[in-house]
């Protein structure tokens, strides 16, 4: 069984940078055909795709969010990270990262809430 836990900060002030990382358990990062995401919900909107990274090292990030968004793995703590910077309230949402196998997200994390706040 695949699981996926989000941890960093809840609470982040405007302008700054916002860091999650996801930790995978029970699978590898690495195994083939995977890709490992970043999606977020903000309050009383759907969710929204913001990148990836696959299972060969390749990010890929929405284009609206691309100037602002920094996608990492670290193979060898089985982790992928996300960057955001220059966050403002309106970044404030629930941040899920989840697998993605044969164009599926089978396995998602719990999520994690993220207030950006002064």
């Amino acid at each position: 069984q695949v699981r996926l836990q989000e941890s960093g900060p809840g609470l982040v002030k405007p302008a700054q940078t916002l860091s999650l990382t996801c930790t995978v358990s029970g699978g590898s990062i690495t195994t083939s055909e995977c890709a490992w995401n970043w999606i977020r919900q903000p309050p009383g909107k759907g969710l929204e795709w913001m990148g990836q990274v696959r299972y060969d090292g390749a990010t890929f990030t929405s284009p609206s969010l691309k100037s602002r968004t920094s996608i990492s793995r670290d193979t060898s703590k089985n982790q992928f990270s996300l960057q955001l910077s220059s966050v403002t309230p309106e970044d404030t949402a629930v941040y899920y990262c989840a697998r993605d196998y044969a164009w599926t997200y089978d396995y998602w994390g719990q999520g994690t809430q993220v207030t950006v706040s002064s």
